[in-house]
């Protein structure tokens, strides 16, 4: 186990080498940068090249590059050129914002879809089944901005309710906060319990349709003993992995999400950023989010071993 350890992580630091290359080089595939922006308003050719010297973007960009590296890897993301503020104060602000409404939504999503899909298993071909497909079926292709302004508009229109517009951290206040981020997580959180549903009635309906259970069910086996003893210790690990995909594409449309509802989370910053061509807060955004998608993956990994001792990691 622990000479796995040693090698998932030096996989994870070539990994994320090769994901701070892409990153700083797709930031800058972008057209115009913020010196262009600055110089929309205020031309002038000495001032142009000013500015650029001032950001370090008169130099090559392998230069460029090896000095935000070395900079990283002492802890030191930059400062905001459009903010003027530490990027690591900024990222760490905004990345605990992220972090709630994400794992708020793997909860929903877990609490909803699992039962859903065993339910749908069970009844399958029977009005209950269809009517959860239909429901899988629709958040399979909603997107989560229709979903998010749906849910606003109904529960506005039917309770005269509508969240906050500040947020609220839950260290001053739990209720607010869980008030405020409401409509954002059960919006993403159904989209992504539609998915969860599909997949686990598909590994239910897979387990339940081996010859051995069939075998147990013959024999007379009560169906509660069958379905903990073998077919959710079959299924519990396929769950698991689906679980870590969940979470990565939680985080890519929380920044649909903290937009469409004013949250200060890292979606929000790094939609901001991309906008005003601030490199320091993208670049800083798109590691964090790279290293914890190679966390969760690392993570479920181990849970495989945890699950099932049988399972040998290699």
């Amino acid at each position: 186990m622990g000479f796995y350890l040693l090698k998932r992580l030096l996989a994870s630091i070539l990994t994320a080498l090769l994901a701070s290359v892409l990153v700083f080089l797709l930031v800058r595939l972008v057209p115009g940068d913020v010196v262009s922006q600055m110089m929309g308003q205020a031309g002038g050719e000495t001032a142009e090249t000013a500015m650029r010297q001032f950001f370090g973007l008169d130099q090559p960009i392998y230069v460029q590059y090896a000095e935000w590296l070395m900079r990283v890897l002492q802890g030191d993301l930059g400062t905001s050129w459009t903010r003027g503020i530490p990027v690591t104060q900024l990222l760490f602000q905004a990345f605990f914002v992220t972090l709630e409404i994400g794992l708020l939504t793997l909860l929903i999503a877990t609490l909803v879809g699992i039962p859903l899909g065993i339910v749908a298993a069970i009844y399958e071909g029977k009005p209950l089944d269809n009517l959860i497909q239909g429901f899988n079926i629709l958040g399979l292709s909603a997107p989560v901005f229709w979903v998010g302004l749906m849910l606003l508009v109904g529960i506005s229109a039917t309770v005269s309710w509508s969240p906050p517009l500040r947020y609220m951290p839950p260290t001053r206040s739990l209720s607010d906060n869980l008030e405020i981020l409401l409509l954002p997580i059960l919006s993403l959180g159904l989209l992504q319990a539609a998915a969860y549903s599909q997949f686990v009635r598909q590994n239910v309906l897979s387990a339940l349709h081996q010859e051995y259970v069939r075998t147990a069910i013959a024999k007379g086996v009560p169906v509660r003993l069958i379905f903990f003893k073998h077919i959710l210790r079959n299924v519990l690990i396929p769950i698991v992995t689906f679980m870590g995909l969940i979470l990565v594409q939680i985080l890519g449309g929380v920044v649909i999400v903290e937009s469409l509802f004013a949250l200060p989370g890292l979606g929000r910053l790094l939609l901001t950023a991309i906008e005003t061509r601030d490199y320091p807060i993208v670049q800083g955004a798109l590691l964090i989010v790279v290293a914890a998608a190679m966390v969760v993956n690392l993570l479920v990994d181990l849970t495989y071993r945890l699950i099932d001792p049988r399972v040998r990691v290699s």
